[in-house]
């Protein structure tokens, strides 16, 4: 098992061979889903991609913080933050 992650470029190679395409058509394919995404999200929906997971943005509020170097407490502005949660499938086949 190899610990380093696989890039775009192995990614698009593996896609394009699994649909039996070109690569062109694989890396159309991995980028309009990527847009999709990014879109979606942004917009303050969700997107769930079967078999893989569910990316969410959600809302946080204002908060306290402290920072390390000084220990200062200071006010955050509240933020959005993206969340991806894992489908079960996909933790039930690396587990199992």
């Amino acid at each position: 098992m190899s610990n380093k992650p696989m890039t775009k470029t192995q990614l698009v190679a593996t896609l394009a061979e699994e649909m039996g395409g070109d690569k062109k058509t694989a890396t159309a394919a991995l980028d309009a889903i990527a847009a999709i995404v990014t879109r979606e999200v942004a917009a303050g929906g969700a997107v769930t991609i079967p078999g893989i997971g569910k990316v969410v943005c959600r809302e946080r509020p204002e908060r306290q913080v402290r920072n390390p170097a000084t220990g200062e407490t200071m006010t955050k502005p509240a933020d959005k933050q993206v969340k991806v949660t894992i489908a079960k499938a996909l933790k039930d086949s690396v587990n199992g």
